[in-house]
């Protein structure tokens, strides 16, 4: 058990009427909670017969018995009635579409806009186990920095053949214009998500790496407040660690890039515009930091420099955070056909009159191939061990690891190396002969663009679908700012797959978010 403190001698509730007692241990540290664990056993959507299964469920330990961190949490759910539950549920889910909480989803042909899922279910991770996660990112995103670092400048890594060279070199998201750059302070990835999975065990494991435009963190802070309107007892009771702060931890990062010679930095976002899928977090952030949202054509090269168009004429721009993929942000040097990048910028980035975040090139850090060797970059870079496994990960491009996923694709997870959002891959336990088959060809065919990963058995959170509670799989995205220091905000973007059994938690693909408190 992760609990932080010890508990023993658990037993099955009993019920005397309408109570039942949980018996929580007879031995439960000074560290516990003042509050009893004896609660009003209301039978609220069958949370008294909610069964964890076989799975490691991040509340309860068994039916009946609710971890310790999660007791003040359960406590109140079973003094709520089913009626005021959903009563609940639903005013949060009003109160998220009036905020206009939305995602769009390019291939769906009812209408691309929608209102992203939210459980009133929130996700618990007790303190130790965040302080753990907490200096493990921090040292991942080090030696994920210092690679790239390298990577565009000395190339020590694979000069010293700890990644071969041919694997850097056929990544999409590596970038030979950005071979020289030097970024303010030497940091390339200011804002990064990283995915997260907790195993049978309960075990963290890092499931991939944003670097280039991590998205989802809007739904933090707004599923937050969402939440401490629907459980405002819970809040005052637990000491659950605030998020509210992340948009100003991220202003502070991005004034941090500027010259020291600018006394008065203007930073603005840089969106694709309105129908981008995560158009409505690039306009929240803008108006938490209190700093301009702008497209493309909003923005010009002007006299070496990059101006912002205003109402009093053009406004230089220091700080660029941009929601815009790489090869959309100087047609110039990228894509010729993109409308949507400033013409000129790479140049004024090279000069150093303009800084980016995240800087340009970090998407080879995305690169499926290339997370299977960030234990080996955190090795060689740091000189430690990693504090964070890798899910286990097959390479398609080596001929023996290749043989073992084509004779295993029924029980394996296959990706495509630069897919995201769920897309291109092959859930094998839940796929088709048909589908194996059409996935084996693309792995001969393209070696290099897939990895395979063994299916973990993901944790559960009850989720309210329908009128009862259901176990439905997670994982979890924390977001990680790295300027003068490193700060990791303590939470993140719980998603959670919300047709049962399913392990697919994107958004476009049917998953939804839950609250993440870390108490």
């Amino acid at each position: 058990m992760d609990l932080g403190q010890t508990v023993v001698n658990h037993t099955t509730p009993r019920r005397c009427g309408p109570y039942a007692r949980l018996h929580c241990g007879a031995n439960i540290t000074s560290q516990a909670p003042r509050y009893s664990c004896f609660v009003r056993w209301r039978s609220i959507m069958q949370l008294n017969d909610y069964d964890p299964g076989d799975f490691y469920d991040e509340l309860f330990i068994a039916p009946g018995k609710p971890r310790l961190e999660a007791i003040p949490l359960i406590e109140r759910l079973c003094n709520l009635s089913p009626t005021e539950l959903k009563r609940r549920h639903e005013a949060a889910q009003i109160a998220l579409f009036k905020l206009g909480v939305t995602f769009n989803v390019y291939s769906d042909n009812q209408g691309s806009e929608r209102i992203l899922p939210f459980d009133i279910i929130p996700r618990i991770v007790a303190m130790d186990a965040w302080q753990k996660l907490d200096t493990g990112l921090k040292q991942r995103i080090q030696a994920l920095n210092l690679f790239l670092a390298d990577i565009y400048g000395n190339q020590k890594i694979l000069n010293d053949r700890i990644i071969p060279r041919e694997l850097i070199e056929s990544a999409s998201g590596y970038l030979p214009a950005c071979q020289g750059l030097k970024p303010p302070g030497d940091i390339w990835c200011h804002i990064t998500g990283t995915d997260l999975v907790r195993d049978r065990q309960g075990e963290w494991f890092v499931l991939e790496d944003n670097l280039r435009c991590p998205s989802g963190v809007s739904y933090v802070l707004e599923n937050r407040r969402v939440m401490k309107s629907s459980f405002p007892v819970v809040f005052d009771m637990m000491k659950i660690q605030p998020v509210e702060e992340y948009p100003n931890y991220l202003l502070e990062t991005l004034l941090n890039l500027a010259s020291p010679a600018i006394s008065d930095p203007t930073v603005v976002v840089l969106t694709p515009g309105m129908y981008n899928s995560a158009y409505f977090e690039h306009s929240f952030l803008a108006q938490q930091m209190g700093v301009e949202l702008v497209e493309g054509r909003d923005l010009v090269v002007v006299d070496g420099y990059v101006k912002m168009r205003t109402t009093k004429g053009l406004k230089r721009v220091d700080v660029i955070y941009r929601r815009i993929d790489d090869l959309f942000i100087d047609p110039l040097v990228f894509r010729s056909d993109s409308a949507l990048g400033v013409p000129g910028l790479m140049e004024v980035y090279r000069s150093g009159k303009v800084a980016i975040a995240n800087a340009l090139g970090t998407g080879v850090a995305d690169d499926k191939v290339i997370y299977a060797y960030v234990p080996e970059m955190i090795r060689y870079y740091l000189g430690e061990e990693p504090i964070l496994a890798n899910v286990p990960t097959y390479l398609c491009w080596e001929p023996k690891q290749q043989s073992h996923v084509l004779a295993n694709l029924d029980k394996l997870v296959v990706k495509a190396a630069d897919e995201s959002g769920g897309y291109g891959m092959l859930v094998g336990p839940h796929s088709t002969a048909a589908e194996q088959a059409s996935f084996a060809e693309k792995i001969k065919a393209h070696p290099r663009k897939y990895i395979a990963q063994p299916t973990l058995s993901l944790s559960r959170v009850p989720t309210l679908l329908g009128d009862r509670y259901t176990g439905c799989h997670v994982d979890l995205r924390p977001y990680v700012l790295y300027g003068k220091d490193i700060y990791v905000n303590p939470g993140g973007l719980t998603r959670v797959a919300l047709k049962p059994g399913s392990l697919v938690v994107n958004s476009s693909q049917g998953g939804g978010s839950k609250d993440t408190w870390v108490v």
